[in-house]
């Protein structure tokens, strides 16, 4: 059985004078996980946010990792099960639907 333990992902825009840069770092732990959303435009402060799903939502979630993983699976068998898909986080980090 595998399981996410954390996930960090980090996305840099250069347009304009102003770089943006926004992470998302989520992390399991006991009750379930936490997102935590940083972004920063230019100089200004970082703003933050953060948010946590509990274990009854999350339940068969898949994240950016595992679906790669999942994906490498598939294509080695060479095989796709009709309907595939899973609960997931989204770049916003909102709970959405990862369909294959």
């Amino acid at each position: 059985q595998l399981e996410t333990l954390e996930q960090e992902e980090q996305e840099c825009l250069e347009l304009g004078p102003h770089p943006t840069e926004k992470m998302t770092h989520i992390v399991s732990h006991e009750h379930g996980m936490t997102v935590t959303k940083t972004l920063q435009e230019g100089e200004a402060e970082p703003q933050c946010l953060s948010f946590s799903y509990g274990r009854a939502k999350l339940r068969g979630v898949l994240l950016e990792g595992a679906s790669l993983l999942l994906l490498r699976v598939l294509a080695r068998r060479q095989t796709m099960p009709l309907d595939l898909a899973f609960p997931a986080i989204n770049t916003e980090g909102d709970l959405c639907t990862s369909s294959y």
